[in-house]
């Protein structure tokens, strides 16, 4: 796996370390214990600041895969079960060079709150290596541990621990452990990883030291997708003092795989554009507030940001760009089952059903491509949907009927997962044509039926449609004056990142000129 242009690439990187990081292992054997002490031995070579060792105690740690990270002759909490290839290569890297002394990305008031923490927290977060969602979590608990020694993160491959999968009964990823009992599963944010944990920890999770305050901000953009940094980027070319609030830079499209509609740009990934997005940002002066979401606004001609972090922000114009987020079923057992055969993403999640039966709901575009990325891992796939016919596009359609092992059902209202209390074992329909109730045995069900706009925070601030999406004229005002809004959270129809960037400038141009005629 690593390449000389790889070690190459990894020396450059690593000339910044300060610190002497070494990768400790415990004694013991494997199959695959050869294995991650070569590739151990061949990381370490990039640096004479990077070290391995056997220890010859027993770390404590889940078997002879396992290695932590010392710093200075000390453990820092952060530990990898299994060899962090793919995915998870990216957070082994970073979790050295923050060690070695690179500036954690966490905003400074949640490094604030997350060094408050007084008692003993032990993460474990269960990754696949092919997944894309899993090293957001990973990294963001690694900070976790660096910041604080009463918190500790392991990264396990679920992959290499199939006991532990089995008897924790895990069936997607990530799964996040907290001292040993299910904290959060699927996909995770930095910003929900906070929230459970002020819902775990109560009053007892609170800022360490007082944060200054912010000037007033002339505009304050809430949401890190392709509208919200459009319209960041714009008011900062302004000349403006810009903040820009987010649970994370990208949004949905930071786990989109492929695009290839964005204008002038035949292909890129979610991952690439989610990139060139923050590289575009950092050529202005943008006060970025990441993992951080509002909890509170108050009217009025300044209006009063109550954030999650604890801190209180001022702005003379508010531009609402926070997107939409994957849509539930809403019907018994869903809630339930989730992370034990409810999953909402297939590309993460679908390497655990290999050889199963499985079922996809929506027969739109997402729900078609999942079904045909699906029947590449698994037994079979049945795809359900509620209309008599598919509304994806003819091209993924005509795949989908040509595809040996998936099965198409129309007229099918989906009415409840079924599960034996530990896992799902299958989905309860209804035929809309015959009104007959039917049973499927599955062992995975996978919901693509679309969006919900995130705009329930703003529900007692602006007006929105039944749909939840924010009301909006031809220049992204809103029913509240010098309160904009931008992309898929507003009425404006074709959810499409082009159509998102192109909002996300005329609101911010919009907001521009309510600030020119208030002066």
């Amino acid at each position: 796996m690593l390449n000389n242009d790889i070690l190459n690439a990894l020396k450059a990187y690593t000339k910044t370390m300060t610190n002497n990081v070494t990768l400790v292992m415990q004694p013991g054997e494997h199959p695959k214990r050869q294995e991650l002490e070569e590739f151990l031995e061949k990381l370490c070579s990039v640096s004479e600041n990077l070290n391995w060792q056997i220890s010859h105690f027993d770390l404590g740690l889940n078997s002879p895969l396992s290695f932590a990270i010392q710093v200075n002759d000390e453990l820092n909490g952060v530990v990898f079960s299994g060899i962090p290839a793919g995915h998870e290569f990216n957070s082994l890297i970073l979790a050295i060079l923050q060690s070695s002394g690179t500036a954690l990305k966490l905003d400074s008031s949640l490094q604030s709150l997350i060094k408050s923490v007084a008692e003993p927290l032990h993460f474990e977060v269960f990754v696949s290596l092919s997944c894309h969602n899993c090293p957001d979590v990973v990294q963001a608990l690694n900070q976790f541990a660096m910041l604080n020694p009463q918190i500790s993160s392991e990264m396990i491959d679920g992959g290499l621990y199939p006991d532990i999968i089995e008897s924790r009964n895990i069936q997607g990823v990530p799964s996040v452990y907290l001292n040993g009992e299910p904290f959060a599963n699927g996909k995770v944010d930095t910003a929900i990883l906070i929230e459970k944990l002020q819902t775990h920890l109560g009053e007892n999770f609170k800022a360490s030291a007082s944060i200054e305050q912010s000037p007033t901000q002339d505009v304050t953009v809430i949401g890190g997708g392709p509208a919200g940094v459009s319209a960041a980027i714009y008011s900062a070319r302004k000349g403006l003092k810009v903040t820009l609030i987010a649970d994370r830079i990208g949004g949905q499209v930071k786990d989109t795989v492929g695009i290839e509609n964005l204008i002038s740009v035949s292909k890129t990934t979610g991952s690439e554009l989610t990139n060139n997005l923050i590289a575009h940002m950092n050529d202005y002066t943008i006060n970025l507030k990441e993992h951080i979401r509002v909890d509170k606004i108050e009217k009025g001609d300044v209006k009063t940001l109550t954030l999650s972090s604890g801190e209180v922000l001022t702005t003379k114009t508010l531009i609402i760009a926070t997107g939409a987020k994957w849509r539930e079923l809403g019907v018994e057992g869903e809630k339930e089952n989730i992370g034990q055969g409810v999953a909402y993403c297939p590309h993460c999640d679908g390497p655990f059903f290999k050889g199963k039966d499985v079922a996809v709901i929506g027969g739109g575009n997402s729900g078609v491509e999942a079904a045909l990325d699906l029947a590449g891992m698994v037994k079979s796939v049945t795809l359900f949907e509620f209309l008599p016919e598919l509304k994806a596009d003819k091209v993924l359609v005509e795949k989908a009927e040509q595809s040996a092992n998936i099965k198409i059902i129309k007229s099918a209202k989906t009415e409840k997962v079924l599960s034996d209390g530990t896992k799902v074992t299958g989905l309860r329909y209804q035929d809309r044509n015959t009104e007959e109730i039917m049973d499927v045995d599955l062992d995975g069900i996978f919901v693509q039926i679309g969006l919900v706009p995130n705009s329930e925070f703003v529900s007692n601030l602006v007006e929105r449609n039944n749909f939840g999406e924010i009301i909006i004229d031809e220049k992204g005002q809103t029913s509240e004056p010098g309160v904009f809004a931008c992309g898929d959270v507003t009425t404006v129809p074709y959810k499409q990142i082009v159509i998102a960037m192109g909002e996300g400038s005329k609101a911010s141009l919009s907001a521009f000129d309510y600030l020119l005629r208030a002066a």
